[in-house]
């Protein structure tokens, strides 16, 4: 990198040096939309404009990266670089061919500049890893598409080397409904909107990965990985108790001592399900492959806990028969409880 290679951030923006944030993010939104390639097709000079307004936002949106900018101008990585290996006393260079040094630090065991920058960059490096950063999903209140808005960085990516795209993470908030069933979303990441199928069967914490929709690089431009993380909304009759669909319902005390057949909602409709005689309350009853699908296909079985209920409002006949059982009952249900002592 030469003084020659200076791309001056802020002209491509189109922003002053003292912008807000929120100057410099409008400013981006409007060029990456003017020159995407989606819009541009064939356009390679739109290409570049793209790429070089990516890498520019890339910088100036992040605080400390603008600040060792609007310090170090083109040398602002090198004296990051410089700082983590133990210089100090701020930035200088003192030139003898290229015997030239910063701070203290010898660079005469380079054999040029660019050797050093390539070394800083990680070009020939397959130690360092990308960026992961992190977006949380909003819904669109024109309920047209939802998207993501930036949350933050600080994820170590998995890529190799400073050419690795930067994957991406976002939380996205599904119903049990479109969870179970997989749906299609229409997502505006960053300035992108892109289609995203989540399959049938996807749970709480689950990770889609999509290809190729993560962030790129500054220099490579590569791009890495969209992953999204499912997060479910809350349902009024389903649960999850570990990787168990749980769901839970009402009998009657009658249903509980006789046993009956009840009618149950599972994921794709009601059921006939049968309640032996005796049943306590809190007791499970397990229904075999009507639980929640999974990406393989398969199908997972539904746990009905049954709760047993007192009617509130008896009707004259209804508390007349409750006191004839009452009245003749022969087993004591806490029999086993009367000589319980601490």
């Amino acid at each position: 990198m030469t003084t020659t290679d200076f791309k001056d951030y802020y002209s491509i923006l189109g922003v002053s040096k003292d912008a807000s944030e929120s100057e410099i993010k409008k400013a981006y939104r409007k060029l990456a939309l003017k020159y995407h390639p989606d819009r541009n097709p064939d356009d390679k000079e739109a290409e570049n404009r793209f790429k070089e307004v990516n890498e520019a936002y890339e910088v100036l949106s992040d605080p400390e990266k603008r600040k060792k900018y609007d310090q170090f101008g083109q040398y602002w990585q090198q004296a990051d670089q410089f700082q983590q290996r133990g210089g100090s006393g701020g930035f200088r260079t003192r030139t003898t061919g290229f015997g030239t040094d910063m701070g203290g630090f010898d660079f005469s065991q380079y054999s040029s500049f660019e050797e050093f920058i390539d070394e800083l960059l990680g070009r020939f490096n397959t130690g360092g890893g990308g960026t992961r950063t992190r977006y949380t999903y909003r819904n669109s209140p024109g309920g047209g598409f939802s998207d993501f808005s930036d949350f933050g960085t600080g994820f170590a990516g998995t890529g190799a080397g400073a050419g690795a795209g930067a994957d991406t993470e976002a939380t996205i908030r599904l119903t049990f409904s479109e969870a179970f069933h997989g749906v299609q979303k229409r997502l505006s990441v960053g300035d992108e909107v892109i289609n995203v199928r989540i399959p049938g069967g996807a749970k709480q914490g689950s990770r889609i990965r999509v290809p190729g929709k993560g962030r790129a690089t500054p220099y490579s431009q590569k791009r890495g990985d969209l992953y999204l993380k499912v997060e479910l909304q809350p349902h009024s009759f389903f649960r999850f108790e570990d990787d168990n669909l749980v769901c839970e319902v009402p009998i009657t005390p009658d249903e509980a001592a006789l046993g009956s057949n009840i009618d149950v909602p599972t994921p794709d409709g009601m059921v006939s399900v049968k309640v032996p005689a005796g049943v306590r309350s809190g007791q499970s009853l397990r229904l075999r492959g009507k639980g929640w699908n999974n990406p393989k296909g398969n199908r997972g079985d539904l746990f009905v806990r049954l709760q047993i209920t007192a009617p509130k409002n008896l009707s004259a006949t209804e508390r007349e028969l409750y006191e004839k059982i009452r009245e003749n009952r022969k087993e004591d249900p806490r029999s086993q409880i009367k000589n319980i002592r601490l």
